[in-house]
């Protein structure tokens, strides 16, 4: 596949409906109970707040392998053995920002990762959904762990999951890097962490991997690489650039 083949979704400026309002993150957590994630994890997302995002471009799937292993071979990094349909994962935050400048030297664009706000906005259109498809979880909409599959699959294997833009893969098959290092929201909950100094990277991902849960799937979940093996948990990357 060439550079060239990048395939942007325009999102048009609008207001984002960011986060998850404060009364309501105690009924998430139990709404998602099972997966045995702490009510504090959730108030991260709170308070809700409503943000202008700019136009922006965003590209409708993830980085394949195929499209990293021509960026590999041009600066001497290592190649993933996966098929070169599948997202590229086990990348570093650096290393993701090095293949957007460099990719971006090549299709003349100021190429860069989302931030958390763009990606959460590309996944969740003009309204507050909880999922980019909607408002309940439906298994097989996105490669998460309830599907058995325990890899990645190829980027677009589940149309029918995809965002109010048509962007595809925002939930599930590889993590996502963002641009944002983490902080709380404004005016957030007195016992979220002001830092995450137990990170392995401090820089917020999105949408969650083949190997986690459906609350990753949700549109306000905020998290980061918590591990350093970004290959075992799925973190992978996409591009973001200037609106057209």
């Amino acid at each position: 596949m060439r550079v060239e083949q990048v395939n942007w979704v325009e999102i048009p400026a609008g207001l984002l409906c960011r986060g998850t309002p404060v009364d309501e993150v105690a009924a998430v957590a139990r709404r998602y109970a099972d997966t045995r994630v702490p009510v504090e994890w959730y108030a991260k997302e709170a308070p809700r707040a409503e943000i202008h995002i700019p136009a922006f471009r965003i590209a409708r799937t993830p980085v394949t392998v195929g499209q990293w292993a021509l960026f590999a071979a041009a600066t001497g990094r290592p190649v993933s053995q996966t098929s070169a349909d599948h997202p590229v994962i086990g990348v570093a935050w650096e290393a993701a920002t090095a293949y957007c400048r460099w990719i971006g030297e090549r299709l003349g664009l100021d190429v860069r990762l989302p931030t958390e706000d763009e990606w959460e906005r590309a996944a969740r259109g003009d309204d507050g959904r909880e999922f980019p498809w909607g408002e309940e979880y439906r298994t097989g909409l996105a490669n998460l762990v309830d599907l058995g599959i325990g890899t990645t699959t190829p980027v677009g294997s589940f149309p029918d999951g995809a965002s109010p833009f048509g962007v595809l893969d925002m939930v599930g098959n590889a993590d996502e890097w963002t641009s944002t290092l983490y902080a709380p929201y404004p005016g957030a909950p007195a016992e979220v962490p002001s830092t995450e100094d137990w990170a392995f990277d401090r820089h917020i991902t999105r949408g969650g991997a083949f190997r986690h849960d459906r609350d990753l799937a949700r549109c306000a979940r905020r998290h980061g690489a918590y591990e350093s093996d970004l290959e075992a948990i799925g973190v992978g990357f996409r591009l973001a650039a200037p609106a057209a």
